[in-house]
């Protein structure tokens, strides 16, 4: 059965959860359009970031991959058209270090596109009634960073025609509450079934 690799990230920073990581939890081993999703969790460290999505690239060579990841403070889910070759990290990651105008690959390119639906995937949102847009910048986190690595290691393998890419979800109730300021958030019954969407709408 053909395979879709899901995944989201530990929690970071000050958050006490990652939605991204409750949505791959539970949609982990379900069966969408004849797909199985298989939900794994990414450490907030480049380096091991990479080495965990080398090993599930290598063991599952999936058929589809959809990265997941947390962006409090955003209003919707938004789908990330561009990932840059660069980590240059606002805050630390969760080993401690702080990358600043370091490249994510040497010798790649400046850039990476998404190879997902992206258009086709913001329309199963509008009409499953999912709030979500396009953003032309994943930043220069670690979400970033495993989104270039995702799809430089499959252009680089001969797979570049396994569609890849990126969406970031707003924050939930619980990641909102310990925000020091007011920011949007959804339920996290609704990022999971943001995901959801997404997912299906990626694999048709």
């Amino acid at each position: 059965m053909p395979t879709l690799l899901l995944t989201g990230f530990e929690p970071f920073h000050t958050h006490p959860v990652n939605p991204s990581a409750l949505a791959a939890q539970a949609l982990h081993g379900r069966t969408l359009g004849g797909y199985v999703i298989e939900g794994a969790l990414l450490p907030v460290e480049p380096g091991a970031a990479r080495e965990r999505l080398d090993s599930l690239l290598d063991w599952l060579t999936p058929d589809a991959v959809l990265l997941t990841g947390l962006a409090s403070g955003r209003p919707q889910v938004t789908l990330e058209r561009v990932a840059v070759n660069v980590m240059d990290y606002r805050i630390p990651d969760n080993a401690g270090r702080q990358y600043q105008d370091q490249p994510v690959a040497p010798d790649a390119p400046a850039a990476c596109l998404s190879t997902l639906p992206l258009r086709a995937m913001l329309r199963a949102w509008r009409d499953a009634g999912v709030p979500g847009a396009i953003s032309d910048t994943a930043g220069t986190y670690v979400c970033n960073t495993v989104m270039f690595h995702a799809l430089h290691v499959l252009g680089t393998s001969g797979r570049e025609e396994v569609p890849c890419g990126f969406l970031h979800l707003p924050a939930n109730a619980e990641v909102a509450l310990a925000e020091p300021r007011p920011v949007p958030y959804l339920p996290q019954t609704e990022l999971t079934r943001a995901v959801e969407v997404a997912a299906r709408a990626a694999i048709q």
